[in-house]
Parts: structure tokens; C-alpha cells; sequence
């Protein structure tokens, strides 16, 4: 990211943006520590990577704000300036359905959960890591190397398709183990599954925002 705004006119907001984007994206990395810990019954190294996305998360509402506030009375062109608030946006949706999906796990750290479902629930965290990292390569790559972007922004469709699949099998396993586990645990597994798609959507929503961006760029 910092390579992309090189290309524009540094300075405080843009810095702040660039803070705030990669904030939001190093939250899906504490999210598949939670499910990995609480995969292994390590309930305080899960509520430790809770608390630390949360200290994240609270930063990032700050600099957003700040951002954002910056933005309105800023001497940017609108083309970057609209560019910045996309793109921060949707990485701010993102990082909610992370914190979402986060409270999710943490509650359930007192259920009873097959460890079949954490397992599956860890093959879906890392994919979203995947997701994300690529994320950041390709939002890297916008002021360089557009046609790069455009092709790291592709393979997040893959993943995200990957993650639509392993939300199937997440499902289905609800349903193996739905006469042993009791209603408030199944609705909670319920919205961590969905919350966990949600911060692939919003993933996937900004590598469309990133091709926008690359054609834009290459745009005679």
C-alpha cells in the first residue's frame, strides 16, 4: 500500500488510510489464532488474540474517523480522495464481521463443540488469511503494477468460492451433530459460519473495487 500512495500525494490522511487499511486486514490473522486456540481448548491464547483484535478494531474506528474528516476538508484531487473512502470503507466492513465473528468464537470457548467443527472452522480461517494477504498485495501492486493487481484481485475470486464451499461443509456438519448439541450452541456456530462468509464477501467486494481501480488506471 505504501508504494501505491507514493504514486499520489503523500501526506498525513494518506498515511492514516494506509494505517487504517492494513489494521483492518492484520484483524483476519488474530480471527484464525482465536479458531486455531480454540481448536486446541487453549482458552486463553483464544481470548488473548480477542482482545488483541478488538485493541485493533478500536484503532481502526479511530483512524477512520480521522480519515474521513481529513478527506472532507482535504486539498486531494475527488478521484483520490472518493478512491480513499471506497477502499477504506469496505475494509472497515470487513474488519466488523471479523470482531463479529471473533465474539462468536469466544462465546463458544464455554460450549460444548465437536472438534470436527473447529476443525472446519479452521480450514475456512485460514482461507480468509489467504484472502486477505492477497488483498494487501494487490491494493500494493495499484500505483506499480496495475495489470499485477488486477491478477492478484482475480485469485481472490477463487477463494472466495473456496470459502462459499467449506460454508456448505460447516452446514452439514450443523446438521450431523445437531441432536447433540443444544439450540443456543448451534445458533452460535450458526453465526460464526455466516460471519466468517460475510468477511469473505467484503474481501472479495474490495478486490472488485481494486479491478475498478486498475482499469481506471489504464484507462487512456
Amino acid at each position: 500500500m505504501e508504494r501505491w500512495f507514493s504514486e499520489r500525494r503523500k501526506n498525513k490522511v494518506l498515511k492514516m488510510a494506509d494505517r487504517q487499511m492494513t489494521l483492518a486486514i492484520d484483524t483476519v490473522i488474530e480471527l484464525e489464532k482465536a479458531v486455531n486456540s480454540a481448536l486446541n481448548s487453549d482458552k486463553e491464547k483464544a481470548i488473548s488474540s480477542f482482545n488483541k483484535l478488538s485493541r485493533i478494531e478500536h484503532e481502526i474506528d479511530e483512524l477512520r474517523r480521522i480519515v474521513f474528516e481529513e478527506l472532507t476538508r482535504g486539498n486531494l484531487q475527488p478521484k483520490d480522495r472518493e478512491d480513499i473512502m471506497h477502499l477504506v470503507k469496505r475494509l472497515d466492513q470487513m474488519a466488523d464481521h471479523v470482531k463479529d465473528a471473533s465474539r462468536a468464537v469466544i462465546l463458544l470457548l464455554e460450549a460444548v463443540v465437536p472438534k470436527e467443527i473447529w476443525k472446519q472452522f479452521a480450514k475456512t480461517a485460514k482461507d480468509l488469511v489467504e484472502c486477505a494477504t492477497i488483498l494487501r498485495k494487490a491494493i500494493e501492486n495499484l500505483g506499480t503494477d496495475p495489470a499485477k493487481a488486477m491478477e492478484l484481485a482475480k485469485q481472490i475470486d477463487k477463494i472466495e468460492s473456496q470459502v462459499d464451499e467449506k460454508t456448505l461443509k460447516s452446514k452439514a456438519l450443523l446438521l450431523k451433530y445437531s441432536k447433540e448439541t443444544d439450540a443456543a450452541t448451534l445458533l452460535l456456530l450458526k453465526d460464526l459460519i455466516e460471519e466468517m462468509e460475510h468477511v469473505a464477501d467484503a474481501c472479495d467486494d474490495t478486490a472488485d473495487y481494486v479491478r475498478i481501480l486498475t482499469v481506471s488506471m489504464e484507462a487512456p
